[in-house]
C-alpha cells in the first residue's frame, strides 16, 4: 500500500499557505467543477428575455463565480498571498 505524509511547519507563513491549499484542494476542485459545468447554463437561464449590454454580462459572470466560491467556502486571500 503507498503512503504519503505531508508535514507543515504552521509557525512558518510559506508552509500554513501551503497547508491551507492542500487542506481546501476538494473545496477548490468541487468550485472548478461547478463554474466550468453549471454556470453557463444558469447564466443563460437568468438571462432570458433580457436584454444586457456587454458588461452587464460580464457582471453576472462574475457574480456568478464569486457567489460559487463562497457556497464553497473559498476565500481566494486566504490561499494566495
Amino acid at each position: 500500500m503507498a503512503e504519503a505524509i505531508l508535514k507543515y511547519d504552521l509557525n512558518d507563513s510559506d508552509d500554513a499557505m501551503a497547508h491551507m491549499r492542500a487542506i481546501k484542494s476538494l473545496d477548490m476542485a468541487l468550485a472548478l467543477w461547478d463554474i466550468t459545468h453549471n454556470t453557463k447554463k444558469s447564466i443563460e437561464w437568468s438571462l432570458e428575455g433580457k436584454e444586457l449590454d456587454k458588461y452587464e454580462v460580464l457582471d453576472l459572470v462574475f457574480d456568478r463565480i464569486h457567489l460559487i466560491l463562497e457556497e464553497h467556502n473559498i476565500k481566494l486571500d486566504d490561499l494566495i498571498n
